[in-house]
């Protein structure tokens, strides 16, 4: 089993990526509902949290029943990143995830994030930084590296390992790549496969399919796989690659009931959670993949990410109920959201 500690994880666990105004409690939850076996907050800035930022300390929230989570933290100084990690132990969760994988500009630009790929002596010492300040596991996300010419990941593997680092999980691209072109595994198994590495190895990259998910793992030997962008809207993934590894079979397509039954579990969430205005506005990326596949969909998806009032919204998700009742959902790609303004993982 691909412990983290005294953290239990199944054989092989599906890991629910960190993104940033998407990750949240009420997404959490829908995404732990449907088989996500370890989450993470969104990414939190450690200055954010030393500063008592209000947007950072509630990124601290999360629920019993989401355990196992982590808390993610980002930053490019050693004694802030180790506060923080203080911080976060104060809210006692199951682990502590450090991001050297953020490639937004903003991010990088300060030092921070995927910014860090450029120094690895750096990443040691801030990664060390945080491991000597907690009792908590530390794990570390990042890229391959910063560019084609730096793809130094079996280097910094070793050295994460050595210093205490207790899994890592690895995005198939490089900084410079942001989220174009196919995420490359083939590092990630390098890492795997290396001998001399004993953590947990999670690959993470462009898996959108139950069938993709089968083949990465068994290709690359990989512990377990993390997934972000075709989770938003489409929580039902994680179920879907969880039965195909078991039974070789392709689950039928969520049906219109169970998919507006999530989309107003979710909404309802979202608003108790961070207010009317913002958790409208943060819940309307989700709907073209909760609806995705309903012929002559765009006005009411229009409809829904217009709307400001929950008692509309719900009304809308009615109408759509009674227009497609009929209608039967077919297995459709799911699509991969371009999500790039803040830094999905």
């Amino acid at each position: 089993m691909p412990n983290i500690g005294s953290i239990q994880l199944p054989e092989f666990p599906l890991l629910l990526a960190p993104m940033e105004d998407v990750s949240d409690p009420p997404f959490r939850a829908v995404c732990k509902d449907n088989g996500a076996d370890l989450m993470y907050s969104e990414f939190i800035s450690s200055e954010g949290l030393i500063r008592d930022a209000v947007k950072s300390k509630k990124k601290l929230d999360f629920e019993e029943e989401e355990r196992p989570f982590g808390i993610q933290i980002f930053g490019g100084d050693e004694d802030a990143m180790a506060m923080s990690a203080r911080i976060c132990e104060t809210v006692n969760p199951d682990l502590v995830d450090i991001n050297f994988g953020c490639p937004v500009k903003k991010v990088v630009s300060k030092g921070a994030g995927a910014g860090v790929l450029k120094d690895i002596d750096l990443m040691i010492r801030l990664t060390e930084a945080v491991i000597k300040s907690t009792s908590l596991p530390v794990t570390v996300k990042t890229r391959l590296g910063w560019d084609d010419n730096t793809r130094n990941i079996e280097e910094v593997a070793e050295r994460l390992q050595d210093i205490g680092v207790q899994a890592l999980a690895i995005h198939g691209r490089t900084r410079c790549q942001l989220y174009k072109g196919e995420a490359d595994w083939t590092l990630i198994g390098k890492v795997k496969n290396n001998p001399r590495i004993l953590i947990p190895i999670f690959g993470n990259g462009d898996i959108d399919s139950p069938q993709k998910a089968k083949e990465y793992k068994e290709r690359y030997g990989v512990d377990g796989i993390m997934i972000g962008r075709a989770a938003i809207g489409y929580p039902w993934i994680f179920r879907e690659i969880k039965h195909f590894m078991a039974t070789g079979d392709i689950l039928p397509a969520p049906t219109l009931d169970e998919r507006l039954a999530v989309c107003r579990r979710h909404l309802k969430r979202s608003i108790e959670w961070k207010g009317q205005v913002t958790g409208i506005n943060e819940m309307r990326r989700h709907y073209t993949n909760y609806l995705k596949g309903l012929p002559g969909i765009k006005d009411f998806r229009l409809k829904l990410v217009t709307l400001s009032e929950p008692e509309a919204i719900n009304e809308v998700l009615s109408e759509i109920g009674d227009h497609y009742a009929t209608y039967n959902f077919e297995r459709t790609p799911i699509e991969i959201i371009n999500y790039h303004e803040n830094c999905p993982l």
